[in-house]
């Protein structure tokens, strides 16, 4: 983590104490956040984001009436303070009031909380293995961002543990749903695909969503679908998504080698980067113009 975060429109140093233990969504995991990538001083896919984070905090009860430009100003503050123009953004909302442990004197329904952090290295792949029942895809809550994340955090431990690099979770019915930060895709063919929302009780990621709303490679089809571990097994590539990693390619699962044909797989990872490099100049101008 970076010197300073951003504590309700306030630039804070990280080690200044600032939490009282009555604020019911610190003791209970009763908040929302998401994972933001600056590039270049640019917060990459904020309207994405922040429709996300608007999203999740109306179906978890977590006040949240900040508007997209208000926000944006208070991270680029906050990018601006810890000269962090190419990091990692973690912005949270977290409910204060509520329930049995409400604590005396709390003002704000809400807070809101982030800061940077430097880029992680992921390597070249990585490793899975596959944890059952680990998504519901049924719940009323499947796909929801929210800070109650102690169980994967658990996992991903584990994962470390048995010498992995991650877990890919399975739903209630045996089907893929994703890991625990990161959505799942496979390549078969010219077809690119990931499970729908709806069934598999993975989350909506931004990097999952640009791929299937922005990105067009001539001859690949990218779509949802319900997809078993045996359909990982035989494809001809698997890779995850996500805002800190990108596109990156899956090695093995349960320690079982999987197919690297990476030609498709190139051809999708460089269309992202050059989307991803126009937005950022977009922005860029749009910011210079409005300083």
């Amino acid at each position: 983590m970076h010197p300073y975060l951003l504590h309700n429109f306030d630039i804070r140093d990280t080690s200044t104490p600032l939490l009282s233990p009555g604020q019911v969504g610190f003791l209970n995991g009763w908040g929302v956040f998401t994972t933001i990538r600056v590039c270049e001083g640019v917060l990459f896919a904020f309207e994405r984001h922040y429709e996300r984070i608007t999203r999740d905090a109306a179906r978890m009860h977590v006040p949240f009436d900040l508007s997209k430009t208000d926000l944006e100003k208070a991270l680029l503050r906050l990018v601006q303070a810890n000269s962090a123009q190419n990091a990692t953004l973690r912005v949270a909302v977290i409910r204060n009031k509520g329930g049995l442990f409400e604590g005396p004197r709390i003002a704000l329904e809400s807070d809101l909380i982030a800061f940077t952090a430097d880029l992680s290295d992921w390597g070249d792949g990585v490793r899975l293995g596959y944890v059952s029942n680990g998504r519901h895809g049924a719940s009323p809550f499947s796909g929801t961002k929210f800070t109650s994340w102690g169980q994967n955090l658990t996992w991903y431990e584990e994962a470390h543990q048995r010498g992995l690099d991650e877990v890919l979770l399975l739903n209630e019915e045996g089907q893929v749903s994703e890991c625990t930060s990161a959505n799942v895709f496979i390549i078969q063919d010219d077809q690119v695909l990931t499970p729908p929302v709806e069934s598999s009780g993975c989350l909506a990621g931004v990097t999952r969503a640009i791929l299937l709303d922005e990105i067009q490679v001539p001859g690949i089809t990218i779509a949802r679908r319900e997809l078993t571990p045996s359909d990982l097994e035989w494809s001809d590539q698997v890779f995850m998504t996500s805002t800190t990693r990108d596109l990156l390619p899956v090695l093995s699962i349960d320690g079982e080698p999987l197919a690297q044909n990476r030609e498709i797989f190139s051809e999708l990872q460089q269309a992202f980067l050059d989307y991803r490099g126009a937005y950022i100049a977009e922005r860029s101008s749009a910011q210079l113009t409005q300083a």
